[in-house]
């Protein structure tokens, strides 16, 4: 087959590269001549060879099978020959009518816009890597992609048909997998529209374009565009990306060594279903084994020991670990987090895959090469609005001048929708994502935060479509549960002062008791809690022991609790995702419909013809929503939580009504805080926030002044800012009031004590209820026994201001700065806290 019409002539049967070759011949690179062949008796007219006129000797008969087979194989050639030269017609045809640019061209880009379809989040395959010139690229670093990937590179026209012939013969004997591919040819796939499917005719279509790539092109501007679009993993697309993220250092300044560990990596750069990369962090030996493959062809090549050449390295280079483990998509900007969830939920849709599907593009690549045009759910304004706010080293954030260590991670979901309208995870799509779920180096999953008393939102609907009225009594002291090393706490406050033995639920939620919650869980049972968690929009939660992560989606409740997850679970020990977090928080402010949280609302591509833009068939954003929580459940947890925001120093502008909580968990059992939320929501928007470290070397979290950072601090702030910026404008939500569904003696709780008899001559009365006044007074009732007792009069700021009401589990207003769940060092066996 011809590489190219121009140079040398093609006949009929014949097949020819930069030469000429005659029928029942094949040259490539010159002439080379096939004898002929007759098909004639090659044993004269009384030979072996005639069927049928033998002498009957076995010998003779057994040579004559032996020929017709030969004849067969002979004929077959002829056959395939012929076809061959058919084939040449329509090759020659075809190239002749396939036109370049006169400009090798780069992949088309992918534009990921916000909501409004106008302000950029990214533009994938243009702004994420840094271009460089051919001679900013060492010989011997395209020597070692060339040993890598291609090693006849310099010696083919664009097609290699030897390696095509090898690669074919090995996978037909049983060999390993191979295949022939050059650096031309994926070059062409990545940069034609027309050459991304996976059929034979696409590999035509691509031999002919890498053709006549080779024709046009030098191989010097070849191989430059080609180390300026491939992927090197870690988020590093093009040569320079991958210099700087493997070795800090520019590709002008790579040695031999670390040249060929680049190299090494395009084959497989992330993992996959089949292959776990070559990424020396994540899978060393097989990444020094595919280093020393480069080398040697290097050697065998000629490129390095050799008059002028460079020595061939001996050591392996030492490679910097990834910074984080995360996503590694490499958007490196605040907003890089959403191309992960893009990136996500195309695969979801079937037009990439992520685990090695056949057929299928890498997500990576269909992102960075397909030419779309997405539209995310994000809204521009509230998003630069949270990055204003909670972006650590910004001027004016919330944590601005702060620690270096604190990290924040806030994420908004539209609770009608579950449309995802801002989100912070950090600074960079490439890094680690601080609101959702990461693949460490060892191929975890990880990422989740203890969220805490936060989490109590959770139990607390659960307890109550369990039939627990929120108005039921619990015993609020301190006690050791059998099989625990440690008693179970209230963050260091003294119930004593409050309600003792006989504290409601409400009152418990909102004054953040952790003792209370424990009984709930052992009441009902923790697996209602997990299961109430799942309804909501929590699909992964963390054991704390061991960590290890299970999907809730996909496990059974009562198959987890409490084998994985015991009564703790009430206050919030085993962490979650931000972005988990506000999916339920989302649901419960839509009065138990779930949405799931998602990041897309449409993805289009353009037609080739009018050059409109089209909706990719299964594509988009697909609203169901599911009663997963009876609304008289989730409107008396938003009665309860309605009161929390004001006593936290976090009431939203104007009055807005708004429902929220507060979580803190201490550090391995110390005194110290490690993670802070603050939770919340509207009926137009719910909000989760987490104040953490990035430091693992530093995990507690202090503000500048030494003091333990809370829930009602930092988070409350974030929280209460963002939500104001958020809601400007829009519709004000009247949240419900309790209503005290449910049974009131559910808790282990013992009945309020009598109030003191009034002094002579008072009356305990209030001085409008009449009724009272006239039967001598009103010796219980709501006055003393209802909310009054139990919530804001006798709780929050007229009982002793906020250092003894409102949602008091965290931060300074506890007076030591402790945690929520009670946290004393760690008992043995179950693990209570972390």
């Amino acid at each position: 087959m011809p590489v190219s019409p121009a140079p040398g002539r093609a006949s009929v049967g014949s097949a020819a590269v930069g030469g000429r070759a005659s029928v029942g011949s094949a040259s490539v690179g010159g002439r080379a001549g096939v004898a002929s062949i007759s098909a004639g008796d090659p044993g004269g007219p009384d030979g072996p060879g005639r069927g049928g006129r033998g002498t009957g000797n076995p010998d003779a008969v057994a040579r004559s099978k032996k020929r017709r087979r030969l004849n067969m194989l002979i004929a077959s050639f002829a056959v395939f020959i012929m076809l061959a030269g058919i084939g040449v017609i329509g090759f020659t045809y075809y190239s002749t009518n396939v036109v370049l640019p006169n400009q090798i061209p780069l992949p088309l880009s992918t534009t990921v816009y916000t909501s409004n379809g106008k302000n950029i989040v990214a533009k994938l395959g243009n702004e994420n890597r840094t271009f460089v010139t051919i001679d900013q690229i060492p010989p011997h670093v395209r020597d070692a992609v060339a040993a890598a990937e291609d090693r006849n590179f310099y010696r083919h026209s664009g097609v290699d048909y030897k390696g095509i012939a090898r690669a074919a013969w090995n996978n037909l004997t049983g060999g390993d997998k191979q295949g022939a591919s050059t650096i031309t040819q994926q070059y062409a796939r990545n940069a034609y529209e027309s050459l991304k499917d996976d059929t034979y005719a696409r590999k035509v279509q691509e031999a002919i374009v890498a053709s006549k790539l080779n024709d046009q092109f030098s191989k010097e501007e070849i191989m430059e565009n080609y180390l300026n679009v491939i992927y090197f993993g870690r988020g590093a697309y093009g040569i320079e990306a991958a210099a700087q993220t493997y070795f800090r250092k520019p590709a002008s300044k790579l040695t031999v060594a670390e040249g060929a560990v680049l190299a090494a990596l395009i084959k497989q750069p992330e993992p996959s279903a089949t292959h776990n990369s070559y990424d020396p962090a994540i899978n060393p030996s097989e990444a020094k084994s595919r280093w020393s493959y480069v080398i040697d062809g290097m050697k065998k090549e000629g490129w390095v020991d050799a008059a002028g050449k460079p020595p061939a390295p001996t050591e392996y280079p030492k490679v910097l670990p990834p910074l984080k483990s995360g996503n590694g998509f490499g958007v490196k900007s605040p907003r890089g987090n959403v191309i992960n969830y893009v990136r996500q939920e195309m695969e979801q849709w079937g037009l990439c895959s992520d685990s090695g599907a056949p057929g299928k593009r890498s997500c990576a690549d269909e992102l960075r090469v397909g030419g779309y045009k997405i539209t995310t759910t994000i809204d521009n304004k509230m998003q630069s609005d949270l990055e204003k706010a909670a972006r650590p080293d910004l001027k004016g954030s919330v944590l601005y001048g702060q620690p270096k260590n604190l990290m924040a991670a806030v994420v908004a979901v539209h609770p009608k929708t579950g449309r995802v309208l801002a989100y912070y995870g950090g600074d960079s799509g490439a890094d680690f994502d601080y609101a959702g779920k990461n693949i460490d180096q060892n191929g975890e999953l990880v990422g989740g935060h203890p969220p805490g008393s936060s989490f109590k939102v959770y139990t607390l609907a659960a307890a109550i479509e369990a039939g627990i009225s929120v108005n039921s009594r619990w015993d609020a002291t301190p006690f050791k549960p059998e099989g625990y090393d440690s008693p179970i706490q209230n963050a260091g406050r003294d119930v004593r002062r409050t309600c003792n033995k006989s504290c409601t639920l409400d009152e418990s939620t909102v004054r953040s008791y952790n003792v209370p919650f424990f009984h709930v869980a052992e009441k009902i049972g923790p697996a209602k809690v997990v299961s109430m968690a799942r309804q909501a929009g929590i699909s992964t939660m963390w054991t704390v022991e061991k960590p290890k992560p299970y999907d809730l989606v996909k496990e059974k409740p009562e198959d987890l609790a409490p084998s994985k997850f015991d009564n703790p679970v009430s206050y919030g020990q085993y962490p979650i995702t931000v972005l988990d977090h506000a999916n339920g928080l989302a649901t419960l402010a839509n009065h138990g419909v779930y949405n799931k949280a998602h990041f897309v609302l449409k993805v289009e591509r353009q037609d080739k013809a009018t050059g409109t833009w089209k909706i990719v068939a299964g594509t988009g954003e697909k609203l169901k929503g599911q009663q997963r929580i009876r609304k008289e459940v989730a409107d008396e947890v938003t009665a309860v939580l309605k009161k929390i925001p004001g006593n936290n120093d976090a009431s939203l502008g104007d009055g807005r009504d708004a429902a929220g909580k507060t979580g803190t968990w201490e550090h391995n059992g110390t005194p110290r805080n490690a993670h802070a939320w603050m939770v919340g929501y509207d009926e137009n928007l719910a909000t989760a926030v987490w104040i953490g470290s990035r430091d693992q070397k530093k995990p507690v979290i202090l503000d500048k002044s030494g003091k333990d950072i809370g829930g009602s601090s930092f988070p409350a702030k974030l929280w209460k800012r963002f939500m104001d910026d958020a809601l400007a404008g829009k519709p004000r939500s009247d949240l419900p009031n309790i209503t005290g569904i449910g049974d009131e003696q559910a808790g282990n709780g013992e009945a309020p004590p009598p109030p003191p008899p009034p002094p002579p001559g008072q009356s305990n009365c209030d001085p409008a209820d009449l009724l009272c006044q006239l039967t001598g007074g009103n010796n219980g009732g709501q006055n003393n026994g209802g909310q009054n007792n139990g919530g804001q009069n006798n709780g929050g700021q007229n009982n002793g201001g906020q250092n003894n009401g409102g949602d008091n589990d965290d931060g300074e207003n506890d007076g030591r700065g402790g945690g929520t769940g009670g946290l004393l060092p760690p008992p043995t066996t179950p693990r209570v806290r972390e």
